[in-house]
């Protein structure tokens, strides 16, 4: 999971100003007075100080000197990104949209596939971050895998200065809660070694309120229900990561990683469930208790060779990623009832769920300067395989023996092939203009296997990918950017099993084997500039879905509600996206961002087949507010606010957050830290089901307001000027990728 660290080592004395004119043909700024290293960015944004300037496709965010990453998740520093959220859930949506696609330094990775990919941004620390970069639209080196849509790339914390330094950060919380994490790095001569250990204990409650109109589409009878819900999650997640990159010569570095973390997960919930029919006549009622536990293993081992050609600029470089996710998660369930309803199951039942997700990528990316341009050439091999393993038994009340419940035990395997190849070229046109233009060739197969059922079947497809991008400079400080991507969303291994999953007597789930992929076009124009010592950026976007994969929610008989996918026609969105950063005062800096969105998409009902269509404006924000108290007191205000969402029946309603930090410089290397997170404790998921036959309205709260008290400690340096740690001097920097960085895809 780490960066691979290393860097290609440079060429003669008497290519290097050759090999300085190649690189600034790959530079985002016009005309710089120095070029930087090629595929770097010229600098990051912080999260806590703001100064922006991005590459040619991409948003970059320096997350890193942030004060709370001694503290946090992944997923709460990804919400405080613009435009991006992360529920309670771990649901992640960006732009409003959900099909969105994480990489680990530029790389898929088994943990950031499915459902695992939620338990992994609640866990993971973000003190292992370097970097978070926004790509809306990708280029041609970026695969579809995994999303599809836009991407969340995580680049890992690492540092190669001569030496050696280490942090380490030690959190306790309220009702029990703790997290530990160290990060060090040694380099000398040739060597580079990284690594980190973590270990986090969380705890979560959760109440919910479900309301449900079951409509007659003949008579118009309206049948009602209620449901309601208590529940208490602990979690718990260790993990490690360590990298070694190596110089073997004058053109040549090989790094390998490795990093394994588990997540471990029991709970117990209660819930109350009362059903009448048309007439009011009470016909189901009954209280059901639930325990649950699981584990989920993640293993990652990589490799990589970068070679530096005879010809000045000329870089090969070969990268084999092999990740592992392992879950197992058993649910026991005890039904107590009022009213019986006709066919309900035994009182006592268990459910056994376990999933198995191997991942290989095996990349090659070549680049060269080509006339006046930057030729980029490349490859891709991936192969993600996925099986589902569902058993369901009743027991006896008297003897506690369990009898399978062939009904809902199934077992199902989808292996999934890709093979791309791709092109770019880079032209700096004058010392304005540059561009950009890539395509990509992509060849898919999914192998289905419904075990259970002895159904098999074969699906391929080849898919053409273009992206182009424009940068214009129209001053020192004003930079215009314009670019386009298509994309191809395919469904995943969850959305295509047909096999009925019950998460509970009322709510079951099942995928549909004939989605098709759905194709997005998305435009946008920005700028980015200064307004006197302000950093400011405005985006206008523009993107449009074709064969929108969404829900479709379907009532069954005794009240139970079937969730399934479909292809729901189209969905268009468009809007304005800003961010400001800077200093209000000499103590007070501001890093504000917005966007005003407007999203319209096809209706799906029971009886509705995509022929209405449902809009909605929305208005996400962020602001934080950090105060230099004095030179050792620090203190920031963070504010969330997330916008309507559609979905493909539905909205979620808007939702609103706070988290406060304090830090405290005890001494040049000791800090002290208080978080809280979730301030006023108004986290909370909130959804309107609006069908011909089905209206539904649900809320689920958290006790999320939790409290934080902990020490971070820095040894040796960062970079020779001291700590550079969050908080310390130095903080925001100059960031990203530089020599040996993350790959650009593949």
């Amino acid at each position: 999971m780490p960066l691979l660290a290393g860097a290609v080592v440079a060429a003669a004395p008497a290519m290097a100003q050759q090999t300085r004119n190649a690189q600034q043909i790959a530079t985002t700024q016009p005309a710089p007075k120095q070029a930087p290293e090629q595929g770097a960015p010229l600098a990051t944004v912080t999260v806590t100080a703001a100064r922006q300037s991005n590459r040619i496709d991409r948003q970059v965010y320096d997350v890193k000197a942030d004060p709370a990453t001694s503290n946090d998740t992944v997923a709460d520093t990804l919400n405080k990104v613009p435009s991006l959220a992360v529920d309670p859930d771990g649901n992640v949506t960006l732009r409003g949209k959900s099909n969105v696609q994480i990489l680990v330094d530029g790389k898929p990775s088994a943990m950031m596939q499915g459902e695992n990919r939620a338990a992994a941004l609640n866990a993971l620390p973000a003190g292992d971050l370097e970097s978070v970069e926004v790509i809306n639209n990708p280029g041609a080196q970026f695969g579809n895998e995994g999303g599809g849509g836009p991407i969340i790339n995580l680049v890992m914390r690492r540092e190669r200065t001569p030496g050696g330094f280490a942090t380490v950060n030690v959190n306790l919380g309220t009702s029990g809660r703790y997290n530990s994490m160290a990060f060090g790095s040694y380099t000398t001569g040739r060597m580079s070694l990284h690594g980190s250990i973590n270990r986090r204990h969380d705890s979560r409650g959760s109440t919910g309120e479900t309301a449900r109109e079951r409509i007659d589409p003949v008579t118009g009878a309206v049948a009602r229900s209620t449901q309601s819900s208590q529940g208490e999650s602990r979690n718990d997640a260790t993990g490690f990561n360590g990298s070694l990159s190596y110089n073997l010569g004058e053109r040549d570095v090989v790094a390998v990683t490795a990093s394994y973390s588990e997540f471990g997960s029991d709970g117990d919930s209660l819930e109350r469930y009362r059903s009448a029919g048309a007439g009011g006549m009470i016909d189901s009622e009954y209280a059901r208790a639930s325990s649950r536990e699981g584990v989920s293993k993640n293993y990652s081992l990589g490799g990589r060779l970068d070679h530096k050609g005879s010809l000045p600029g000329e870089v090969f470089k070969v990268d084999l990623r092999v990740s592992s996710t392992d879950a197992d998660n058993d649910a026991r369930f005890a039904s107590r009832y009022a009213v019986r309803p006709s066919g309900a199951l035994d009182s006592l039942t268990r459910q056994d769920n376990a999933t198995d997700t191997p991942l290989a990528d095996f990349t090659g990316d070549y680049e060269r300067p080509l006339g006046p341009g930057l030729l980029k050439l490349g490859y891709k091999l991936a192969r993600t395989g996925n099986s589902f393993d569902t058993m369901f038994f009743n027991t006896d009340p008297g003897t506690l023996a369990e009898t399978i419940n062939r009904t809902r035990t199934n077992r199902f395997e989808l292996d999934d092939t890709t093979l791309a190849l791709y092109g770019s070229y880079q032209y700096r046109i004058d010392s304005q203009w540059s561009v950009l233009g890539g395509l990509r060739a992509e060849y898919n197969e999914l192998d289905i296997n419904q075990v259970t059922s002895g159904i098999h079947a074969t699906n391929s497809s080849t898919d053409l990918i273009p992206s182009a991008f424009v940068t214009y400079g129209l001053s020192d400080d004003t930079t215009l950017r314009l670019s386009y991507a298509h994309r191809i969303r395919r469904p995943n291994a969850g959305e295509l099993n047909p096999f009925v999953l019950y998460r509970d007597e009322l709510n079951v789930s099942s995928g549909n084997p004939n989605l098709k992929p759905s194709g997005t076009d998305s435009l946008e124009l920005g700028m980015e500039t200064k307004l006197g010592k302000v950093d400011t950026n405005l985006r206008v976007y523009a993107r449009r879905d074709a064969d929108l994969i969404s829900e479709r929610r379907f009532l069954l008989e005794d009240d139970v509600l079937l969730t399934t996918r479909d292809n729901a026609g189209d969905s268009r969105s468009a809007g304005i996206e800003f961010t400001f950063s800077g200093k209000a005062t000499q103590k007070l800096s501001i890093n504000a961002s917005g966007n005003v969105g407007y999203s319209d998409q096809s209706v799906l009902g029971s009886d509705n087949r995509g022929d209405g269509r449902r809009s909605a404006a929305s208005v996400t924000g962020r602001a934080r507010f950090g105060y230099q108290i004095d030179s050792k007191n620090n203190l920031s205000l963070s504010l969330n606010a997330t916008g309507k969402q559609l979905f493909g029946e539905g909205y979620r309603k808007p939702t609103r957050t706070a988290d406060l930090n304090y830090r405290r410089n005890l001494t040049q290397a000791l800090s002290f830290v208080l978080n809280v997170n979730d301030l006023f404790d108004s986290q909370k998921i909130e959804t309107v089901t609006e069908t011909a036959s089905l209206r539904e309205q649900s809320l689920r709260r958290f006790n999320g307001r939790m409290v934080f008290a902990g020490l971070s400690y820095r040894f040796g340096s960062f970079g020779g000027a001291g700590a550079r740690g969050p908080g310390g001097p130095g903080g925001a920097g100059r960031a990203g990728p530089g020599p040996g960085g993350p790959p650009g895809g593949g």
